[in-house]
């Protein structure tokens, strides 16, 4: 179980910031803020919780990750139960549900905290979208090299 878990850590480590990274370059390449934990931070200010400027970069960073970690507890559940197999095409359809998920929340949490950034939200829905599909190959080829060890 530890190290399944650990295996799962290391999986969500990767597919995450591979994520972030794409997100990140599409935020400097289209000069718009595409940046999923810097708007999570925002989200989180427009909640008045109480939490100094610093504290809610950082549960941005934290809930990101828990976020990927989810979902790679999830792609576990599907590949460990034969659902689907380890391959690029479930790695692609994982990617488009993903994304589908990933877009659905933001548009909750943007409704929720009444957070209306000043932002592109055509353009981050569809680089949303394939920062997903980029997050589902990343944890479904480190998987598969982790079941290989």
């Amino acid at each position: 179980m530890i190290y399944i878990t650990i295996q799962l850590l290391i999986i969500t480590i990767g597919a995450t910031s591979a994520m972030t990274w794409f997100s990140y370059v599409m935020s400097k390449n289209f000069r718009e803020l595409y940046k999923e934990p810097v708007l999570l931070s925002f989200a989180l200010k427009k909640t008045n919780i109480n939490l100094s400027e610093k504290s809610r970069k950082i549960l941005g960073w934290l809930i990101h990750y828990i976020i990927g970690f989810l979902f790679v507890m999830g792609y576990h559940i599907v590949w460990v139960k034969d659902i689907l197999p380890i391959s690029p095409l479930s790695a692609l359809i994982l990617g488009v549900i993903s994304g589908v998920i990933g877009i659905l929340s933001w548009i909750i949490i943007f409704k929720m905290t009444n957070h209306q950034p000043p932002i592109d939200f055509k353009g981050y829905y569809i680089q949303l979208f394939f920062a997903h599909i980029i997050f589902a190959f990343t944890a479904t080829a480190l998987y598969y090299i982790l079941l290989t060890l």
